[in-house]
């Protein structure tokens, strides 16, 4: 049995994370028969504008964070939240903190975006991928993944009295936009912030990315994060 989208804020409430993992896992897997255009959907919010809202945007890195960089601060003021504890070693989390600042540095937008950096929390990661270390990638430990650093941004967003929250992970081809989107309304109904739609790989955004990433000799890592478990 599976839950329609409406039910996966109730799905988040009710339920312990690894039983909302599984459950919203397994539903992503069914959902995908009848994918949505989270790029039409998030044209209808950017052509609805009035004003600049704020948003909170989770950044993976610095090579996914330029194209969505590019396409939002036009139409949003964006604090970068660089909240990633999946990322392991930490040598490697410095490693991809300091190519976000490069490219904060060195993109001439016209509205810059403000860095949050909270530091690496390796153990949030650990915690919450916890039994799911044999997962293969794309696999429950992503949901986890998706979970675990959605609800941080949604959680701040709403404390900071943010208008929107969203991530740029869906530029990613590796990534289930889907998955991501379903998690981020589940989430915006949990936290009272709206969830800004995504699917940031159309429109040649993914190929864009890696152009601005050339551009600005941004370190494009060989890995999503935790690389589990080759890179202990």
């Amino acid at each position: 049995m599976c839950f329609p989208p409406k039910m996966d804020a109730t799905i988040i409430n009710i339920f312990p994370m690894k039983v909302v993992t599984i459950l919203l896992h397994v539903c992503y897997d069914i959902a995908m028969m009848e994918k949505r255009n989270y790029q039409k959907e998030l044209d209808a919010v950017t052509g609805a504008l009035t004003h600049r809202p704020r948003l909170m945007l989770q950044c993976c890195c610095g090579p996914c964070s330029s194209y969505v960089l590019e396409y939002l601060t036009a139409y949003f003021d964006v604090t970068a939240l660089f909240y990633n504890p999946n990322i392991r070693p930490e040598a490697e989390y410095e490693k991809r903190l300091a190519t976000m600042r490069q490219l904060l540095s060195s993109m001439p937008l016209a509205h810059p975006p403000a860095l949050a950096e909270p530091g690496w929390r390796g153990e949030e990661f650990l915690a919450a991928a916890r039994g799911l270390e044999k997962e293969p990638e794309g696999g429950a430990r992503c949901t986890a993944c998706f979970l675990l650093r959605l609800e941080y941004t949604a959680r701040a967003a709403a404390e900071g009295g943010y208008d929107f929250f969203g991530t740029t992970l869906t530029v990613s081809p590796h990534k289930d936009a889907e998955r991501i989107n379903r998690i981020g309304f589940a989430l915006a109904e949990r936290y009272g912030v709206r969830w800004l739609p995504s699917d940031f790989k159309k429109r040649n955004g993914y190929l864009r990315s890696i152009q601005l990433s050339r551009q600005y000799g941004l370190y494009r890592q060989e890995y999503c994060g935790c690389g589990w478990p080759e890179r202990e």
